[in-house]
């Protein structure tokens, strides 16, 4: 079920505040433990530099005392590292796909390749390659860097270009990939081009928390969290019910990767993506399939 923007906004306020508050309460903490730490340090420090020679067991033991009380400085250090983050003041983005969902049975791709090689076609990446997709299923490719996800994830959406019977999302890992053909978001995202388009356009920018100024700005200056949102926008306007996703979770900010996630978690339609995003994966996929020279294989520790 899909809340309202105020209803939802309401909550991830709500979310704000509470993440503000323990790491505020966090460092309140931290501030009088240290100050007690360094009372203390100082007064060891104190009695080492006075101590007496003719008194070398007290030497002795406020030496030890000294490596103690240093041993737990550097715990509290190691403590700090993981307190909860400050949250940055930025409203989540707020959106969601509507498609109706496919029949179990619809074969959403049928995908045999003998051979992944690199696109110079300088080297072999994996060897018999096959993957299926049926209905809704939600689909995600997992392996070490330079192993061909990419190159897979393209090969598939080469494959995919012409279907008439599904409509296809693609967010690849390089935005420039498309997005250098246009100028702006708005000229990414036009569809008819009357006044009536435009004003949605800019409705549903203002809802991925763009200015007007950003609206009509260069693609190219825009930043990865932006872009990714147009990316996002750009599949919801045309109805895209089978998403080709390349690590799209990347770029989106803490209060904006909750919602990207729950929104693909419910997504009506088909997902095949790639992505080295743990909880991403966890929270929305129904099968993992790692990548590897030999092919793809089922990968049953990840999968849910």
């Amino acid at each position: 079920m899909h809340i309202g923007y105020d209803a939802y906004k309401e909550l991830r306020d709500k979310q704000f505040d509470k993440q503000m508050m323990d790491a505020q309460s966090e460092r309140r903490q931290d501030k009088l433990r240290m100050e007690k730490y360094q009372q203390v340090y100082e007064r060891v420090q104190h009695e080492l530099r006075v101590v007496s020679r003719q008194a070398p067991q007290t030497a002795a033991n406020l030496k030890k005392k000294m490596r103690s009380v240093k041993a737990m400085g550097k715990r509290f250090e190691r403590e700090r590292e993981n307190m909860t983050e400050i949250p940055l003041r930025e409203d989540a983005i707020f959106f969601h796909f509507d498609v109706e969902p496919f029949a179990s049975d619809k074969q959403i791709l049928d995908y045999h390749l003998d051979c992944l090689i690199t696109k110079d076609e300088s080297k072999l990446l994996a060897n018999n390659i096959e993957l299926q997709v049926f209905g809704n299923q939600k689909i995600c490719i997992i392996g070490n860097n330079g192993c061909g996800k990419t190159t897979l994830l393209h090969k598939i959406h080469e494959s995919l270009v012409g279907r008439e019977d599904i409509r296809i999302g693609y967010m690849p890992q390089n935005y420039d990939e498309i997005l250098d053909a246009y100028e702006s978001p708005i000229d990414f995202l036009i569809t008819i081009g009357d006044k009536e388009d435009i004003t949605r356009i800019r409705q549903y920018l203002g809802s991925m928390k763009f200015t007007s100024d950003e609206m009509e700005h260069s693609l190219r200056e825009l930043s990865g969290g932006q872009r990714a949102k147009v990316f996002m926008l750009k599949m919801h306007l045309e109805g895209a019910n089978v998403l080709l996703l390349d690590e799209p979770t990347r770029n989106f900010s803490p209060l904006s990767a909750p919602v990207v996630r729950e929104e693909l978690k419910n997504f009506g339609g088909a997902i095949i993506a790639v992505s080295h995003d743990r909880k991403f994966i966890q929270e929305v996929f129904d099968d993992i399939y790692l990548l590897n020279s030999t092919g793809l294989h089922r990968d049953t520790i990840g999968t849910k």
